[in-house]
């Protein structure tokens, strides 16, 4: 049976990519040892929450004399499977598609983009680092990779029938930039990723903040003119 699907990455898994982007800082630094009550104040949140989060994902060390820095990043990166490379198709050479295919911190990352899809014939003639193939060759690229994680960034009309024939294929994973909710098994991982959305949230809190700040300034000129 499927399932509308909604976003699935934790709040606590958004603040292990925080801490880990902090640890990298700070090993670039030189600094070897590092205390939970530093990783809060780098990413906002207190020393209490850090540790539960090391704790949720199993990410142990010794919280009195500090944890070691290398000893934390290497069980993120078993954390996040880098220890070995993870193959990825990506369906759709829009803007979109074409941004996401040149992106270079994928394969610094150990995530590789092995081939994408399109139903334009003269995308599929452009000879470019990331070959692009037409729909009926997507089984025999899924199978010859042993892919299990697809980004799809297709029209929202098609998204629903590619999202069908990814998960037939054998995709269990599916990065998703389609505005459209997927229907999907339960099995099947999706994360809707929608740009306009995450830019009108931001619009949102700017002009809140302004008509504050703007509340604000009236508060204070109205003082002033009492004086």
């Amino acid at each position: 049976m499927k399932r509308i699907t909604k976003n699935i990455i934790k709040n606590s898994l958004k603040r292990i990519f925080l801490y880990r982007a902090c640890l990298i800082r700070l090993k670039l630094m030189g600094v070897e040892k590092v205390f939970s009550y530093t990783l809060a104040n780098e990413t906002g949140v207190t020393s209490d929450q850090v540790r539960k989060d090391f704790s949720e994902f199993n990410i142990k060390g010794n919280k009195r004399g500090g944890y070691n820095i290398n000893e934390l990043l290497e069980k993120m990166e078993k954390l996040f499977h880098r220890n070995k490379d993870n193959n990825i198709v990506l369906v759709g050479m829009g803007n979109m598609g074409l941004a996401l295919s040149k992106y270079s911190k994928f394969v610094q990352r150990y995530m590789n983009i092995v081939a994408t899809f399109d139903i334009d014939p003269f995308k599929q003639k452009i000879r470019s680092g990331i070959p692009v193939y037409s729909m009926n060759r997507l089984k025999e690229i899924i199978d010859r990779f042993s892919v299990k994680v697809a980004i799809l960034a297709v029209p929202e009309i098609s998204a629903q029938e590619v999202s069908d024939e990814l998960i037939r294929h054998g995709i269990t994973g599916i990065v998703n930039f389609a505005p459209v909710l997927l229907k999907v098994p339960p099995d099947v991982i999706i994360n809707n990723v929608n740009l306009c959305d995450e830019l009108e949230s931001v619009i949102y809190f700017v002009h809140k903040q302004m008509k504050v700040n703007g509340t604000k300034n009236l508060e204070l000129l109205y003082k002033d003119m009492k004086y």
